[in-house]
């Protein structure tokens, strides 16, 4: 455990977790898986319009792929925070990866529509088990204070997994075609299968967790109960969910197609505009890191002024008078939605301060699952809105405000509730420290 001084900084108490090297290397066997998983989540992404060519579909059709995905993964997230709570990270990560990795494999050699979104929907299942564990493992093997770092190293060692899928996915799907790209894709997860069975522990020794009571369903309501009834769950959901979708969105399906649909671009130059989102997402999670770290007040600020930017970058675009909107803006744009994931990490952080342990995995489920809705919400506001108005991306992409405007207003709304509860707990702790026998 960790509490904060006076002026926001993290102190560590004896009871945290020692971090160093070990730490190091076992959290980095969890990251790797998830980092795969999102390989394999975000593959689709650059093969968009080689799908609707593959299985004769449609935009409407096409985003179903992504919304059974996320669907999947959205409504998995409490029973994954449920399990990882009850049965470790280990076991659940393990899970994860035969799932994601059959998935991506079915992918690969489905010969239908229905076989290929079943395969999604499998991949969805198993990607659902691996960021909320991964949370998990580093709040197991590292000081507190180093939770807003760790967090969002995690989030971009994600990105640099859809660095691979916007680079290397693609130059494979165009160079040995579809089935042996996606296939050999697949190998990757028998890869970190082994390491995660030969080097992946739950905890470091002596810091073994309070043993669970049994997990019936009176225990899993009050789990959940418990973590919804505090405000500082929920305002990390609506953070979540109003900052991650837009990225998510374009990432995930439909930036490739608008960009070369809609402005005119080739395949080549769009790639590399997917690229620069990934790598903004990169560069500004270690800046938004080690900002929160230091200075826990600036996580409301930094999420509504990332929100505030996007949304301008966003009207500018749709907005622009002519055919296609100027490179520059195009570009601006991209880097802009780089900020959405590392945005999105920082609803992680007020659900963790709000949470004794035995109750992270399920809060981080509440959390995470805020920004997989949005997105899947859009993933099909967009399908629909093409297919209705012919193509048009500037009605399509519109539907972008409405999530945003109806995130803004919920944490505008927790956002001074979960402020005078986090004091209440610093006083409250303060107290106790001055009671404990020395």
């Amino acid at each position: 455990m960790s509490k904060r001084d006076g002026h926001g900084s993290a102190v560590s108490l004896p009871g945290d977790p020692p971090g160093g090297r070990r730490a190091a290397l076992v959290w980095g066997v969890g990251v790797a898986v998830y980092f795969v998983a999102v390989i394999f989540r975000t593959s689709l992404g650059v093969a968009g319009l080689d799908a609707a060519d593959r299985f004769g579909v449609n935009a409407s059709a096409l985003s179903t792929f992504s919304i059974l995905q996320l669907l999947v993964y959205a409504g998995m997230q409490i029973p994954v925070g449920l399990m990882v709570d009850r049965l470790g990270t280990r076991k659940v990560l393990t899970i994860g990866v035969l799932l994601f990795t059959l998935g991506q494999l079915g992918f690969a050699l489905s010969p239908s529509y229905p076989m290929a979104l079943a395969s999604r929907a499998l991949l969805g299942c198993g990607d659902a088990m691996t960021f909320i564990s991964v949370l998990r493992l580093g709040t197991r093997w590292f000081p507190a204070r180093r939770g807003p770092l760790v967090a969002q190293l995690a989030g971009l060692v994600g990105m640099a997994g859809n660095l691979v899928s916007t680079i290397v996915i693609a130059r494979l799907l165009h160079g040995v075609g579809w089935t042996a790209a996606f296939a050999g894709s697949a190998a990757a997860g028998v890869v970190v299968l082994v390491l995660l069975l030969l080097f992946l522990k739950d905890h470091p020794e002596g810091h073994e967790p309070e043993p669970v009571p049994h997990a019936g369903a009176a225990f899993v309501r009050r789990q959940i109960a418990e973590s919804w009834r505090e405000p500082g769950t929920r305002l990390g959901m609506w953070v979540h969910f109003t900052t991650q979708f837009p990225a998510m969105v374009f990432l995930l399906l439909w930036g490739l197609p608008f960009l070369v649909e809609a402005q005119g671009l080739t395949r080549e130059t769009a790639g590399e505009l997917l690229t620069l989102v990934v790598a903004s997402n990169m560069l500004v999670g270690l800046v938004y890191g080690q900002v929160i770290a230091r200075h826990h007040a600036a996580r409301a600020p930094l999420a509504l002024g990332t929100i505030a930017v996007t949304a301008t970058l966003w009207a500018a675009t749709l907005v622009h008078p002519g055919d296609h909107a100027p490179m520059w803006l195009l570009v601006t744009l991209c880097t802009v939605l780089g900020a959405c994931g590392p945005a999105s990490m920082i609803g992680f952080d007020f659900a963790r301060p709000a949470n004794p342990p035995e109750r992270q995995g399920t809060a981080s489920g509440i959390v995470n699952m805020g920004g997989f809705v949005a997105s899947m919400t859009t993933l099909f506001a967009v399908g629909v809105l093409l297919d209705a108005t012919g193509d048009n991306y500037r009605i399509a992409f519109s539907s972008v405000f409405v999530l945003e405007a109806l995130g803004v207003v919920q944490i505008l709304r927790l956002k001074s509730r979960t402020a005078r509860r986090e004091r209440e707990r610093l006083v409250a702790s303060r107290v106790e420290a001055v009671h404990v026998p020395a």
